[in-house]
């Protein structure tokens, strides 16, 4: 729209589409060092000492007034009888700029600890790995981030593209070694071992691979096939595959049935003895030689170097230990970190 301006006898016509957009500097050309020193400015309303608190030589600072009067197309301190004044529009930016800068800085900051923020992360593990983990990992997560939602999810499926396109945030399974984009870090080696009801038969006879043979053996059902999420499938290897093993759906479901039955139930170690605290079973190790069941944890390149993985990954190492005497978690070799 354009406006009549009268001057004296002469008639004036102001655009003030036009002067507006003259008026309003590109974003692209605005030196976010001087809100910074606006900032200043006005907290002190004294040159010399905004120049001193964030660094800058008087002169500077008197060019950084000189430049921010130019992008605002406003005087922002004028001089007063007790030193300089602002102006309304400098008064307005006062109570933005607080809130502009601390944006800012948390933007390009990343030194929010994991105590002060409020974030989730999902984690594939199967339910044989979040029966160990899930105890001794949550409450050290309670206590360091009181604000972060963990969600597990025991489908393995496609895992490594779930974790390149941030569906998932982190797996835990078995995987031998991470392929190209991935990284992964070894959490802890165990062995196999049998789970059977406490008073089996066959604990009352020679324990022998013949023995062990004629068993009728549970099985668990995976859906993974980059095979993060087996428990065991070495026994067809070996001879010694039942040709119609019982499938379930998981480990506690499988430790049930076993308890009530003749089944055996091939699992690793350390899942097998917190099941056997809760459930009238058998540890029993095979009368075999298996290949060790090796437990990892692996993620995508994407999240590597975010700060609060990074630390959530510390965390589930410090949790996968195996005992009091293992190695502090930051000497684990966690290869490509």
């Amino acid at each position: 729209m354009d406006h009549s301006v009268w001057k004296g006898s002469h008639s004036i016509i102001v655009d003030s589409d036009a002067a507006q957009q003259r008026r309003m500097p590109s974003l692209a050309s605005i030196d976010l060092n001087l809100l910074v020193e606006l900032e200043a400015l006005l907290q002190y309303r004294n040159i010399t000492h905004a120049a001193q608190h964030v660094g800058r030589s008087q002169p500077a600072m008197s060019r950084a007034l000189s430049r921010l009067r130019g992008m605002f197309n406003d005087d922002l301190l004028v001089r007063g009888s007790r030193g300089l004044v602002p102006t309304p529009q400098a008064e307005r930016l006062a109570k933005m700029l607080p809130s502009v800068l601390k944006a800012v800085r948390e933007m390009v900051n990343c030194s929010s600890t994991p105590r002060d923020m409020r974030w989730k992360a999902t984690i594939a593990m199967p339910d044989h790995q979040a029966l160990i983990l899930l105890p001794r990992l949550l409450p050290r997560l309670h206590e360091c981030a009181p604000h972060l939602d963990i969600v597990t999810n025991p489908l393995l499926g496609c895992a490594l593209r779930r974790l390149e396109q941030g569906e998932i945030d982190l797996a835990v399974g078995q995987i031998g070694a991470a392929p190209p984009g991935f990284l992964r870090r070894k959490l802890y080696a165990d062995h196999f071992t049998c789970l059977l009801r406490h008073d089996h038969p066959v604990l009352e006879q020679e324990w022998s691979t013949e023995s062990f043979a004629e068993l009728r053996h549970a099985s668990i059902v995976s859906d993974s096939n980059d095979r993060f999420g087996q428990v065991y499938d070495g026994l067809f290897e070996l001879g010694l595959s039942d040709r119609h093993p019982i499938v379930v759906s998981n480990v506690l479901t499988a430790a049930v049935v076993i308890a009530a039955t003749d089944l055996v139930l091939l699992v690793p170690h350390r899942v097998a003895t917190r099941i056997a605290t809760m459930l009238p079973l058998a540890v029993v190790d095979p009368p075999v030689q298996l290949t060790p069941y090796e437990v990892a944890l692996i993620w995508h390149e994407r999240s590597h170097r975010d700060p609060k993985y990074h630390w959530l990954r510390h965390e589930i190492a410090a949790a996968a230990r195996p005992g009091r005497n293992a190695p502090d978690a930051k000497s684990i070799g966690e290869e490509t970190e």
